[in-house]
């Protein structure tokens, strides 16, 4: 039988504008806060940053059937944006006004199989290091047991403003 899944989102761009003259935890806090709006990928995988902290950053989601793969379990994209979106707002919790980052490399390991019935899961990622030019963050995917499905680590560059 098929099914449907409609979404929609606000324009991101008045993100920068709003940002401007803000820490990196401080724009963390008001998308969680609701004085942005979430980014439209946030809409299109169905996750959403909860808690924000200097060198911490916390997403949940609710693994669903749109996310499946045709093996039947959720695609392993759902996970590695969560966990991309977990670490790199890690090291976005780091920066100071006008320092950028990107995401220079990330690596995942699945460890057990999400599902619809798995319930809601929470992303969380951590600062590993935090230095002038790069990051490294660490990330994990787990149930509301604490059970483990994913671990990942990446490597962000940083652009510190006037540097």
């Amino acid at each position: 039988m098929p099914r449907a899944r409609t979404f929609s989102w606000d324009d991101p761009t008045p993100l920068n504008q709003r940002a401007t003259g803000k820490t990196g935890v401080e724009i963390l806090q008001m998308l969680i806060d609701g004085q942005l709006p979430p980014p439209p990928m946030a809409f299109l995988m169905d996750i959403r940053l909860v808690e924000a902290s200097r060198g911490r950053a916390v997403f949940r989601g609710v693994p669903q059937e749109f996310h499946y793969n045709t093996l039947g379990s959720v695609h392993g994209g759902f996970g590695a944006t969560m966990l991309d979106s977990a670490m790199g707002c890690a090291v976005h919790s780091m920066m100071e006004p006008g320092d950028t980052y990107t995401t220079l490399e990330f690596k995942i390991n699945f460890l057990r199989a999400l599902t619809h019935e798995t319930g809601e899961v929470r992303g969380i990622g951590t600062i590993v290091h935090a230095g002038r030019t790069t990051a490294i963050a660490e990330g994990r995917i787990e149930d509301a047991s604490g059970r483990l499905y994913a671990f990942a680590t990446t490597t962000c560059q940083i652009k510190r403003k006037g540097a």
